[in-house]
């Protein structure tokens, strides 16, 4: 019989998630080495002395290959050999696999790095070296984002959630945590409702609607369902301080924190608590932001259900992957935390304003252990306007610019290494204003002043750049596909870059600069609309690279005429322009206009004046028609103000029917519900809501948000990321975005109506 694996040589933390491995699913629980096991056996893998001797082979070979010199040719048939090597790997599944090309990957681009530093810098002209400058430390910064970002992921730890096995009488008392400032109580009311239904018993479970905001409405509604309504005579710090004031009046075991607009499903605390018994140790535990209304992007470029977004990259993978490395982050909702370690840290923290996050970086340097489930367990409303999503984006951008200058996690004690790199990548990450519009302008610096930024030919500059940049996107397709479309990230960041450069910046020199704004929520848009005011930034950039085209198409003609014109020095037109190095910088700018097409499409504000927002679902339930007879339909969507059923065949009912609807869970009817069919299309009935009492309300939300099963499977519902077809796609709506905001720039120059711009995001 073969001898068991010893684990000695693994973390404690590992050790601890081994010993629950049959909470987990098998895969995902193994360490890296162990992922070995069936080549050589764990025993030979587990002596330290192989383990880093094979470090330093590996670190040995990426040194050798990314420093020795090869020329044109050979550079050729090296990126040529690479990328073929890589796509043959990827048709294989596995983790392994994955490694290997994340190596490969990691040390193509180390040797472009490496090229351009030792290689491309060397320059006489002032103005080259001012625009060669800004690029190399752009593509330093991008080269040390995307290593760390490598890191922390490497190994998603895929956490699942284990029983809590105790006797019901010793389950613990649990705070839940609802704050609220300006939010109606129309967007609220649903999450208490759903607190108050989570299967939890009643008498250990402790609702707080923590009103800062001081309404006579609150205060009443909630008295009438029967939850604490607390408020304070200030609003000093914000949420955070709104929480830590709730601290000292509550005395629960355990805090739930669920921001207004974040409904729990019912099985959230039965999800989330057994961890805490099994880790001592454990202070929070993180589940993701699931948004069930489209936000700016998926709304107004169409991309609602079939590309992942903006937020998925991190819920989806970056989060399970700090999990392994015992970094997961606390996002200040839809996450339980342990009452002591967290009044060890002094509460929420209050000296920046991403509080959350500095919080668990608190705790982590205590020595506590966080935790992550990838299970959407509550799920909220997505941000209304684009403008408002960039206001919400500049202040996590100077929270962690600010927690980066004041508790830098490079320094200070109780860090792990990866713990260090992991907070330092979230940092950084939101450091990418400049590089991003770098990265947006720099062939400009060619086809407009000639300078040349790389001092090397256009196709010993292409041979050393596509090899870096296409196992980087092959990599990345494979490891966040699921979560994050390729070329995605460029349309995001273009969006705000211009917005998040300055306050990060500014964050940098004075940390205690900016307050915290609440993002506004469950708000209207009226009419479609074109927003100039957030858009400004795309239209000039947009306008900048058109007459980069029309510099470039110049160059051109001067090279095929033989011009030699001397415009403003040679700012436009140089008798030593090449074909090549001029349709290098045309393609790039090509590029570029794509990516700012798309962001320009996206201030496109598409109406929206839904009272409440559909969930696509597939419920049973009973109705019955005006002659009594009951029947059973499915419903294809539902909301709170009504839903689309699907009716048996051939029955149909006119606008207007009165019916009775009755949901069930499990065997159990609730409530009945009295409707009024909307529009009927074919089968498919939409039925209103006639007035409800607050206890159809509540057994409403029970039977629908509330669900443990509502959420589930919602990243299954994406398209697989396919990088030819997301280009396309970008490439399609960057067409779009361009052609909508020049079609308005000479509507406005012509006299027509303009648009009136939305509310734009402070800087």
């Amino acid at each position: 019989m073969a001898d068991k694996p010893r684990f000695r040589s693994l973390s404690p933390r590992l050790r601890l998630i081994r010993s629950n491995r049959h909470h987990l699913q098998p895969m995902h629980a193994r360490t890296l080495l162990s992922s070995l096991w069936p080549v050589t056996g764990w025993r030979l893998w587990e002596h330290r002395a192989l383990q880093a001797g094979l470090m330093l082979c590996g670190i040995f070979l990426m040194v050798t290959v990314m420093s020795v010199p090869l020329d044109l040719r050979e550079q050729t048939i090296f990126g040529v050999l690479c990328f073929a090597c890589t796509w043959m790997l990827n048709r294989f599944p596995g983790r392994m696999i994955t490694l290997v090309m994340t190596f490969v990957s990691l040390t193509v681009s180390t040797r472009y790095l490496y090229w351009r530093l030792t290689e491309t810098m060397h320059m006489d002209k002032v103005v080259d070296i001012f625009f060669a400058t800004g690029l190399i430390v752009a593509e330093i910064y991008a080269w040390l984002v995307l290593v760390l970002g490598f890191i922390q992921t490497i190994w998603p730890l895929q956490r699942r959630p284990v029983g809590l096995n105790l006797p019901i009488e010793e389950w613990p008392h649990v705070d839940i945590f609802i704050p609220s400032y300006n939010e109606p109580l129309k967007v609220v009311k649903p999450t208490v409702l759903a607190a108050m239904a989570i299967d939890w018993p009643i008498d250990k479970l402790h609702i707080h609607i923590l009103d800062d905001g001081r309404r006579e409405e609150f205060k009443q509604f909630a008295e009438e369902v029967g939850v604490n309504w607390v408020i304070r005579n200030h609003n000093r710090h914000a949420k955070a301080g709104n929480i830590n004031e709730a601290l000292k009046n509550t005395h629960g075991e355990f805090i739930a924190i669920f921001d207004c607009d974040h409904i729990p499903t019912r099985s959230f605390l039965q999800m989330t608590i057994g961890w805490f018994y099994r880790d001592p140790k454990l202070a929070m535990l993180q589940t993701p932001h699931h948004f069930f209304s489209p936000d700016p992007f998926e709304r107004n470029l169409g991309t609602f259900g079939r590309i992942p977004n903006e937020g998925e990259l991190f819920y989806g993978l970056v989060q399970d992957g700090n999990d392994f490395w015992n970094a997961t982050f606390f996002c200040g909702s839809c996450a339980v935390l342990r009452r002591g370690p967290l009044l060890e840290v002094g509460g929420v923290a209050v000296e920046t304003v991403t509080e959350d996050a500095h919080t668990a970086l608190k705790m982590h340097r205590k020595g506590y252990t966080t935790a992550y489930i990838a299970i959407p367990q509550a799920a909220g409303l997505a941000t209304e306007s684009l403008s408002a999503h960039v206001g919400q984006r500049i202040r996590w951008a100077r929270g962690m610019a600010q927690i980066f200058r004041t508790d830098c996690p490079l320094l200070g004690p109780g860090l792990t290494l990866a713990q260090r790199i992991c907070y330092s990548n979230a940092m950084l990450h939101f450091f990418y204003g400049i590089p991003r519009l770098i990265f947006l302008t720099a062939p400009l610096a060619y086809l407009f002043f000639g300078a040349h930024v790389i001092q090397a030919t256009a196709l010993t500059i292409a041979a050393m750049a596509l090899p870096h940049l296409s196992h980087a996107n092959q990599v990345n397709s494979r490891v966040q596909g699921a979560f994050r479309h390729s070329f995605w990230a460029e349309v995001y960041e273009a969006v705000l870059a211009w917005y998040i450069f300055r306050p990060t910046l500014y964050a940098v020199i004075n940390p205690k600069a900016g307050k915290f704004n609440v993002t506004a929520k469950g708000g209207y848009i009226e009419r479609d609309y074109f927003d100039w005011g957030i858009a400004r930034p795309y239209v000039v950039l947009l306008s900048m690279n058109m007459l980069g085209m029309l510099a470039g198409l110049l160059r051109m003609a001067g090279i095929h005429f033989g011009w030699s014109v001397d415009i403003l020095g040679h700012l436009l037109l140089d008798p030593n322009d090449q074909t090549e190095t001029v349709a290098l910088n045309m393609l790039w700018t090509v590029y570029n206009l794509m990516i700012l097409g798309a962001a320009a499409a996206a201030a496109s504000e598409t109406r929206q004046v839904r009272q409440s927002h559909r969930v696509q679902f597939g419920l049973p339930v009973r109705l019955q028609g005006p002659d009594g007879r009951p029947f059973h339909a499915e419903t294809e969507d539902f909301s709170e103000g009504g839903l689309k059923v699907r009716m048996p065949d051939g029955m149909s009912f006119g606008r207007d029917t009165q019916l009775t609807l009755q949901l069930e869970r499990g065997d159990q009817i609730i409530t009945e519900f009295n409707a009024r069919v909307a529009f009927s299309n074919g089968r498919s009935h939409g039925l209103r809501f006639e007035e409800m009492t607050l206890e159809q309300q509540m057994d409403l939300v029970q039977c629908t948000f509330a669900r443990a099963d509502t959420w589930l499977g919602v990243q299954a519902r994406h398209h697989p990321d396919r990088p030819a077809y997301a280009l396309a796609e970008v490439c399609r709506l960057g067409i779009r975005g361009c052609t909508r905001v020049f079609a308005r720039m000479i509507g406005l120059q012509r006299g027509g109506p303009a648009d009136t711009p939305a509310p734009s995001a402070s800087a």
